[in-house]
């Protein structure tokens, strides 16, 4: 799948130098070595980075601005995305995935998030969905689900935030009341990404008594009775993907559509996000190489007091920041998607690291990247303002940063 396509591709490997939409639409990539993500990747590695690198030029980067300030959700480039394996990227072949590893993933992540961070974080969460279903469904839930979700004929949003339980998810209010052979379904989602357009939607809700342990995990598919949904919201980044309110009222759910046991909704929830933030991560760092590579052009070819910003050393010093806390990041990032892969008793803390510094340090370098672009750097003409504003909600979503330092200290505090 991801390997042969990529065997057929000769595209060199490159990294995205530049991207200015208002007169060209032109995207030029060129190798920089000291940050080169392909350092350390097995040729079969190398092969689907290039082929993500080359869709998310040839795809993604020339419609990254019209998405974002039109609100297009690109659903026919998605599927393109699908037809070369991005869909099930995590996913068992059996049911359509191309069964690559966490570590193969975000690879994936971060070179599609060049030329779209937004779209890449969506299609992130699309695969944290049906990696749910495919590691804790039945056989029959897997292949009714599954194979649609991985060439994205349909599409998935993960439903576990509520109006009253951000961060203290446990806490959730939505209800499930069996009938029979059904679940009824009431109460409200918020903030869920493809709302409104996905089919699928990965429901935690509540089956038993208060706290984790009376959680379950249901699919709910659009057209079902007594499913609507909220307006769509205007957020300041990650526009390409919709957001709303998912709301559940009298709404009837076969009680085959429960993914694992009730009661096993929190942890699946749970396990979901581990990835979850591997994948969001992955994203931060395709929005902050791409921001390093503008700022290096910019440097090069802007000019004040006679001479190129290149040859000011204050700017050098900057620049050499931003490159060292990228690569730190990706070092962490792709460490942790081992520990979650290997299944390493400290994966959830590592994870957690990950998530935390990657995401911050990548939204600074982004927002570094805008200030040395100057004027220019605030003009929606040019790419680096957007990469700040899809990849500052990555610092709250998918688990906040302060729940993130909570999970590392109370791993810490528990040896």
């Amino acid at each position: 799948m991801l390997q042969s396509v990529g065997r057929r591709l000769t595209v060199q490997l490159t990294c995205l130098l530049r991207v200015t939409w208002a007169p060209t639409q032109r995207i030029h990539r060129e190798l920089v070595s000291c940050i080169d993500p392909s350092v350390g990747l097995s040729e079969e590695q190398k092969e689907f980075q290039k082929v993500a690198f080359d869709f998310a030029t040839r795809e993604m980067a020339p419609n990254m601005a019209e998405w974002d300030q039109k609100e297009l959700f690109p659903v026919d480039v998605m599927r393109k995305a699908a037809q070369l394996g991005f869909g099930g990227v995590y996913i068992r072949t059996d049911v359509g995935g191309s069964g690559l590893s966490r570590l193969d993933t975000s690879i994936i992540f971060e070179a599609l998030a060049t030329g779209c961070t937004s779209t890449t974080a969506y299609i992130s969460i699309h695969n944290m969905c049906v990696w749910m279903i495919d590691t804790f469904g039945n056989e029959e839930q897997r292949h009714t689900f599954c194979p649609p979700l991985c060439t994205m004929e349909k599409f998935a949003s993960y439903c576990l935030t509520e109006p009253e339980s951000g961060s203290d998810a446990a806490s959730l209010l939505t209800s499930a009341k069996r009938q029979g052979d059904h679940y009824i379904l009431n109460g409200s989602k918020a903030f869920i990404s493809g709302a409104g357009e996905s089919d699928i939607y990965v429901v935690m809700c509540r089956t038993g008594g208060p706290g984790p342990k009376g959680i379950s995990c249901i699919v709910v598919e659009k057209g079902t009775p007594g499913l609507s949904f909220g307006k769509k919201e205007k957020k300041v980044g990650w526009n390409s993907q919709p957001t709303r309110a998912v709301i559940f009222e009298d709404c009837a759910v076969p009680v085959a559509n429960r993914i694992g046991n009730e009661g096993q909704g929190f942890l699946i929830a749970m396990k979901g996000l581990n990835g979850g933030r591997i994948n969001v991560a992955s994203c931060s760092l395709g929005a902050a190489h791409a921001s390093v590579i503008l700022t290096r052009n910019h440097l090069n070819i802007r000019k004040q007091f006679g001479e190129r910003l290149a040859s000011n050393q204050y700017l050098q010093f900057k620049l050499a920041d931003m490159a060292a806390r990228l690569v730190a990041s990706r070092l962490m990032i792709r460490h942790a998607a081992v520990a979650l892969q290997e299944e390493w008793e400290d994966a959830v803390a590592l994870c957690s690291m990950a998530k935390l510094f990657a995401t911050d340090e990548c939204f600074a370098i982004c927002n570094q990247a805008l200030q040395m672009h100057g004027g220019y750097g605030y003009l929606k003409d040019y790419a680096v303002q957007q990469y700040v504003r899809d990849s500052r909600v990555h610092q709250i979503l998918e688990g906040s940063n302060e729940v993130m330092r909570m999970l590392i200290s109370r791993s810490l505090l528990q040896e």
